[in-house]
């Protein structure tokens, strides 16, 4: 007799890696070594954290709630970030934890819950209003209203003036259905018209009600509103918003390429200072951001560069070198690959100044702009003391940049003013260079020493910092795919087991 239970953990957020604490588990299946389990989990995805996750499975051989008493069958463990950033975000894995023993396999799909992600897209005009300027003619704008459980209304949308006419034809306007109706097709939806008057003092000149399901006809005789005269709608659309998540599960990559900057790895002040009982600041950045990445770049395989060093055999100065050594091919096998490779480095190379980051910059841009059909998304991290030496060169780099596929995210370690890197964050005052502003807000910055404690000796939260460099990145990556029209493509479609081989876990 076989029966099947699948138990899925998290892992809270301590710094203990091993704590984790039960989340869930499946239904039993009877009789089967190929369980296809029904019950689905919902929890909350976070870009810019690591979840890890943990699935152990059981044979029940009892009604017992105590899994102590039941069979154990294997587990694995992986991340949230893993399952979502797997092709069509369907992690297929074996199953472990029994030594010598082959388990079976786990596969593991994971969908983003829909909750009305619709934009609607509409159009008015008017004719013949009442004419409520004494002098000319009137200045007419529309306000749109929707209704609350309560009974009360709150202001979605306000249309632009049109100035000195009683027949306006207004701007088609976009709107998120969730702002217009909360997801409710039948919700009243209120619309007043007012005459614009520049002491604020705005003369009504009417209104009507109507709702999502009556604008969705479009321009038809069930959209021409009285309104003192009559209210048009001209044209009305509706098109899906599409999120991080369908970009991610109809496939392509996002591929991160590390920079490192200067410093004297051998003496013990030095930010690249080799401590052999621990990572120092540069590697602990690149190892907190990095493993939260690598789960969405397929081949794990990232091109990782240094700059500002004098180069063997013939110390020649370089703003753009391999930290592997390898002119053909700078790609390093994982985050351990990079951190393994940036170690090599600082015995070969000597560090040397001046610090030019615009290289690097363009460096990337070079591979983005060979790839902007939205297969590929590219994000530098680059780890830097602060100090920059062509700042003017950086800042045209980034505004070119930003019309291209990519993110650009710099941690400061060391205890340096950073003006110049918040300066090209962009956050209070967008970037820009020669007169020409940067498309996009590209750049995300952080100081290292935010997340040590006050002896500046240990880290109080490597997850904080990674969250904190991260949650601008889907937006980013959202804002370029919209500008362009990219649309996802489509998901592969669902797998059906054959002949129920795999357990098969649904979250």
């Amino acid at each position: 007799m076989k029966s099947s239970v699948s138990q899925v953990s998290s892992m809270c957020n301590t710094s203990v890696e091993t704590q984790f604490a039960y989340f869930g588990r499946t239904e039993v299946i009877d009789n089967t070594l190929n369980p296809d389990f029904v019950r689905k989990y919902i929890l909350d995805y976070f870009f810019e954290e690591k979840q890890n996750l943990r699935f152990d499975l059981y044979d029940v051989d009892s009604k017992s709630p105590d899994l102590s008493k039941h069979d154990f069958l294997g587990q694995i463990f992986c991340t949230l970030g893993e399952i979502v950033g797997s092709p069509a975000s369907r992690l297929e894995k074996p199953l472990g934890g029994i030594p010598g023993k082959k388990c079976g396999t786990i596969i593991l799909t994971a969908e983003e819950l829909s909750n009305c992600r619709d934009s609607a897209t509409m159009q008015f005009c008017a004719n013949k209003l009442d004419k409520k300027d004494f002098f000319g003619k009137s200045d007419p704008f529309m306000v749109f209203y929707r209704s609350n459980e309560d009974g009360t209304f709150t202001i979605c949308h306000k249309t632009e003036v049109v100035k000195n006419t009683l027949n306006p034809v207004w701007q088609p306007f976009t709107i998120p259905v969730r702002a217009l109706c909360n997801g409710d097709y039948d919700r009243t939806i209120k619309v007043e018209v007012y005459d614009w008057d520049r002491d604020g003092s705005h003369d009504f000149i009417g209104d009507f009600t109507t709702s999502y399901r009556e604008l969705a006809r479009g321009q038809s005789q069930f959209n021409v509103y009285e309104v003192s005269h009559l209210v048009t709608l001209l044209s009305f659309s509706v098109e899906s918003e599409f999120t991080f998540l369908d970009y991610i599960k109809g496939g392509g990559d996002q591929c991160t390429l590390f920079h490192l900057s200067t410093g004297n790895p051998s003496q013990s002040t030095s930010l690249h200072y080799m401590n052999p009982y621990q990572l120092n600041a540069y590697a602990m950045a690149l190892k907190a951001v990095g493993e939260i990445i690598q789960d969405y770049d397929s081949d794990k395989m990232f091109p990782a560069l240094g700059f500002g060093a004098k180069l063997p055999p013939d110390g020649r100065v370089s703003h753009e070198f391999p930290l592997n050594g390898n002119m053909e091919n700078p790609y390093c096998n994982g985050i351990e690959g990079i951190l393994e490779a940036y170690h090599q480095s600082l015995k070969t190379v000597q560090l040397y100044g001046p610090t030019n980051f615009a290289p690097i910059v363009n460096h990337v841009a070079r591979y983005a702009a060979a790839v902007q059909d939205g297969s590929q998304y590219f994000v530098l991290l680059i780890i830097t003391d602060g100090v920059i030496s062509d700042m003017a060169q950086t800042k045209e780099a980034i505004v070119n940049a930003a019309k291209l596929p990519m993110s650009i995210i710099i941690v400061g370690v060391g205890q340096a003013e950073f003006d110049a890197m918040v300066e090209l964050d962009g956050d209070d005052i967008r970037i820009s260079s020669r007169g020409k502003l940067a498309e996009r807000d590209i750049v995300q910055f952080v100081p290292f020493r935010d997340y040590m404690d006050r002896t500046g000796n240990h880290v109080l939260s490597m997850a904080r910092l990674a969250k904190d460099v991260l949650a601008e990145i889907p937006d980013q990556f959202i804002s370029y795919m919209k500008s362009r029209g990219i649309k996802p493509n489509p998901a592969p479609p669902p797998y059906t087991p054959p002949g129920h081989t795999h357990h098969h876990t649904q979250i």
